[in-house]
């Protein structure tokens, strides 16, 4: 059963704010099955961030349709789709002093009432989400003083909080070092939720995607699995820089080593 289905996508960016840069999206098609890892990337400003808010139902398409398992996200609420899709955004939220247990508990917010309070499995629920991203024993830290890897990692735990169906995440490794750009990305790659993110880094596009996207100018240019798509010849076309394309010496996925000229 597919889980999030994109269709037929067209998009213009409104005024001169942030989304100025962006291209508009033209008849863009994608699909995340159950379970699946998808990969999206293209240069900076190519459509990207754009297309994953159409597909959480942020920016309403023009024309085209976001389904999820059949249903049209624009005709369901807002809290419906929170329900079902967690998202992990570039930029933080303000906090306001909150501690980082509170953030996360705020997970949990479109599966109760009103005056509903945290239940012993919420808690529970959270915790776990924590020691997911290894940050338990943060709970009672403020958000705002944590580093920016650290707050990544906080805004991950509230997005597992929520138990979504889908996950989408755009630039997810942005603000980590290494080793947590590894360990976030095999904490997603094991939980198998069905995952939609932007990723800068090719070579861990590559490591960790069942599949992957190609955007550029605002339209879909390719897909396939990192072997069929991260190609010299794609790569050139797309990102305008020679790369050597060849495999990994220990996993065997496609690696990319950008030729520089002296």
């Amino acid at each position: 059963m597919t889980r999030l289905t994109l269709t037929q996508l067209a998009w213009t960016p409104l005024g001169h704010g942030h989304c100025h840069h962006q291209f508009h999206l033209r008849d863009a098609n994608l699909h995340v099955a159950a379970g699946e890892f998808v990969g999206l990337i293209g240069p900076n400003g190519s459509g990207k961030t754009s297309l994953l808010r159409c597909a959480y139902r942020f920016s309403k398409p023009e024309s085209g349709e976001v389904h999820l398992d059949h249903h049209n996200l624009w005709q369901h609420s807002p809290r419906w789709c929170a329900q079902r899709i967690a998202v992990v955004l570039q930029e933080f939220p303000d906090a306001f002093g909150l501690t980082v247990d509170e953030v996360v508990a705020m997970g949990r917010t479109p599966h109760k009432g009103l005056f509903d309070g945290d239940t012993d499995a919420d808690r529970q629920l959270a915790s776990n989400a924590l020691r997911d991203v290894g940050l338990h024993g943060f709970e009672d830290h403020t958000f705002a003083t944590l580093s920016g890897g650290e707050k990544q990692r906080v805004i991950l735990a509230r997005a597992l909080t929520q138990q979504p169906d889908v996950l989408i995440l755009d630039e997810p490794t942005n603000h980590l070092d290494p080793r947590y750009q590894l360990e976030l990305l095999q904490l997603i790659k094991r939980l198998k939720i069905s995952t939609l993110a932007s990723i800068h880094d090719l070579n861990l596009a590559a490591a960790f995607c069942d599949r992957l996207y190609v955007i550029n100018h605002g339209k879909m240019i390719a897909s396939g699995t990192p072997r069929e798509v991260l190609t010299v010849e794609l790569l050139r076309d797309v990102f305008g820089v020679d790369a050597l394309v060849d495999d990994h010496p220990l996993s065997g996925y496609p690696r990319i080593t950008w030729i520089t000229q002296p």
